[in-house]
């Protein structure tokens, strides 16, 4: 009986040590967000009136996923009217940046007003902005500076290096993150990840894209928490984790390719109600072809249509005026069905692709039917390499060997 005890008592003990703490998990990931976003700003100029904002998930069997702003520094660019309109800020403006903005006017006059909470500042600024306008040789209308803006260099070309800069510090602050706080989320596993990006969980990117979508950049860096420890622990040196580090940084293409247009119209037509067994599409499948790396389709699947307040229709499965009960009860046996069928889909309909590399990817990203309390993923991730397509196309891969090869990633679980 004491043995028993003993073996009892140790196997409980044991077991607290590694049952999984949630509000750990959230108060280390918290913490995480913070370091990351201050050393972003670090990066950047430190008075920047943008907050730089992070943050973080935990997927169990995946790791921690933080989701950055696309960050580009300098200028925002905004639409308006048709016409592009820019705002440039300066550390070397003196005093807050609160209450500035900019109009613009249709004879290409640009009022710049500044407002600051001190009198003497006020005053000293506007001292400034005579000696400027008459230097300028611009006017003053109702006590306000109106200057002309002063030719400029190229201003894409600027706007370029600008973004090159930016990114450059970017991929610089994460890599550093990663090395040297990764460590700090306690519970991860050896083999789960930690990966910083700037691309949300609905694959759009949160801001900061300037002009046209084409100029936007996709990044992504990650590492294991096996790897960060080694290098805590002397077991691999800072040049030799950051060059186990996964780094994607690439930008979107806006060159349209005709098996990219083919194979978007394809995943239209099977996931339309009238065809789809599980799930069903009633928006376009757009994709976004991303150089040296690969091609990301985006779907957003719905389960039913809503009719009145306690009734829903399921049209894939012949289910009409069915109650919420049912209605998620039959979202979860679908669920299952849908992710090998659309598995099974991305084989055989992926090899349609031509001008993807052998080492480029195919990656459905997919928003999935709303379902609370169902236990399904918010959204689904698979990819798979254009080479493993080839390989199953040309017979050299049966159908179980190809699927084990698709890389599933499942979002935060309803």
């Amino acid at each position: 009986m004491m043995t028993i005890a003993i073996v009892a008592i140790t196997n409980a003990g044991a077991w607290s040590q590694t049952k999984f703490d949630e509000d750990r998990m959230e108060r280390d990931i918290e913490v995480a967000e913070n370091i990351l976003s201050t050393m972003l700003k670090q990066q950047f100029d430190k008075r920047s009136f943008f907050p730089i904002e992070v943050n973080g998930n935990y997927r169990a069997g995946y790791g921690v996923t933080f989701t950055i702003p696309n960050l580009q520094s300098g200028f925002l660019f905004e639409q308006f009217n048709g016409a592009a309109v820019g705002v440039e800020w300066s550390s070397d403006w003196p005093g807050s940046f609160s209450g500035f903005s900019t109009e613009r006017y249709p004879d290409g006059v640009t009022i710049v007003n500044r407002n600051h909470s001190s009198a003497d500042a006020d005053q000293k600024e506007a001292e400034e902005r005579i000696a400027e306008t008459q230097q300028n040789k611009s006017r003053v209308i109702n006590g306000t500076a109106v200057r002309t803006p002063k030719a400029r260099k190229s201003s894409k070309t600027n706007r370029d290096s600008l973004k090159e800069e930016s990114n450059e510090k970017t991929v610089k602050a994460i890599k550093e993150f990663i090395a040297d706080y990764g460590d700090l989320i306690g519970q991860l596993a050896p083999n789960e990840k930690i990966i910083v990006t700037n691309r949300a969980e609905d694959g759009r990117m949160w801001f900061g894209q300037f002009n046209n979508q084409n100029e936007s950049t996709f990044l992504s860096i990650g590492s294991t928490k096996g790897d960060v420890s080694q290098y805590k622990q002397g077991k691999l040196t800072r040049d030799q984790l950051f060059n186990k580090l996964k780094v994607v940084n690439t930008k979107s293409e806006s060159e349209l390719q005709p098996d990219l247009e083919l194979l978007a119209s394809i995943f239209n037509r099977l996931y339309r109600s009238d065809l789809s067994k599980t799930f069903f599409t009633q928006e376009n499948t757009y994709y976004e072809r991303l150089k040296d790396f690969g091609v990301i389709y985006y779907m957003q699947v719905y389960s039913s249509n809503q009719k009145g307040e306690d009734f829903w229709s399921m049209p894939t499965v012949s289910l009409h005026e069915v109650d919420q009960e049912t209605r998620d009860k039959k979202v979860k046996e679908l669920y299952p069905q849908f992710a090998k069928s659309i598995k099974e889909d991305m084989l055989e309909y992926g090899r349609t692709l031509k001008s993807l590399k052998d080492d480029e990817s195919l990656i459905l990203n997919i928003v999935l039917t709303r379902c609370r309390g169902c236990q399904i993923p918010s959204t689904l991730e698979l990819t798979v390499k254009n080479s493993v397509l080839k390989d199953y196309s040309a017979g050299r891969l049966t159908k179980e060997a190809a699927m084990q090869k698709i890389v599933e990633k499942k979002g935060a679980e309803q």
